[in-house]
């Protein structure tokens, strides 16, 4: 399996070179995430894309809270919990 920031960098580059592809990633992130790298998420996660322009820029600042031990085991096992 790549790396989250492989996966976070092989999106932003399809993005940028198939319009379907974004599309289809602004539309339904988790369906078109899901089927490019392959993995299923969780109902409960949630996924948010944003576009930026010339006049928006989006940080996405890290978790910084404790994990679950749910969490704990699925990182172990080498599972992607979010998108960074």
């Amino acid at each position: 399996m790549k790396s989250l920031d492989q996966m976070h960098d092989h999106l932003l580059a399809k993005s940028a070179q198939d319009p379907e592809f974004r599309q289809a990633l602004i539309a339904n992130p988790k369906e078109a995430i899901g089927k490019e790298l392959g993995i299923e998420f969780a109902d409960d996660v949630e996924l948010h894309i944003h576009e930026s322009d010339m006049k928006s820029l989006h940080l996405s600042l890290p978790f910084d809270g404790e994990m679950t031990e749910e969490q704990l085991e699925a990182v172990a096992g080498g599972l992607c919990c979010c998108m960074g």
